[in-house]
């Protein structure tokens, strides 16, 4: 179970590595507002927890439950979540702190072109810079969580699995 769990955490830092190194890659060629990339960077995500959750199933001979399969699949992605709240902090606080500043831009921009006065655009910027992180925090959570479920539900349907002490010898015949 050790062995498991060593694993578990590997490819965990595996899969946020992964994601870190593209938003770095992202943010250094101007191209983190490029919406396609950032559907790219979803099917990236969901794409590794598949196949770390096939690759499980694989690894026990297909011997396995959907369940386990699913929370296998989770337990990374809770992982994932982890490194990526505190890729995240670290982010906006220490490494890249104008982008928060960016971030608050392109929200006043967003808001003229709705059509928003100044005074609402103020407002709603005075509460996000409030709560800023919490935003952040939740956002990340919640994100990597959606995708992360997506991601082992698949990797779970798509693995094979043959249920403990059955075979297709043991099966009665087809009336």
């Amino acid at each position: 179970m050790e062995n498991q769990k060593g694993k578990l955490w590997e490819k965990g830092i595996i899969i946020a590595l992964i994601m870190i190194v593209y938003q770095l890659i992202l943010h250094f060629t101007g191209l983190d507002k490029n919406k396609p990339l950032g559907w790219l960077n979803m099917l990236i995500f969901v794409g590794l927890i598949i196949y770390f959750t096939m690759q499980q199933s694989k690894a026990l001979d297909g011997q396995v439950t959907f369940g386990n399969l699913f929370a296998y699949g989770f337990k990374i992605v809770a992982i994932v979540i982890l490194i990526m709240i505190t890729w995240s902090i670290l982010m906006y606080k220490v490494i890249f702190p104008e982008m928060k500043e960016q971030f608050f831009q392109i929200q006043r921009e967003a808001g003229l072109k709705k059509g928003a006065t100044e005074d609402q655009i103020n407002a709603g910027l005075a509460v996000t810079k409030q709560y800023f992180m919490v935003f952040i925090i939740a956002g990340t959570l919640l994100y990597y969580a959606v995708l992360g479920v997506i991601g082992a539900l698949l990797g779970g349907a798509f693995s094979k699995r043959i249920p403990a002490g059955s075979s297709p010898f043991n099966q009665e015949p087809l009336s």
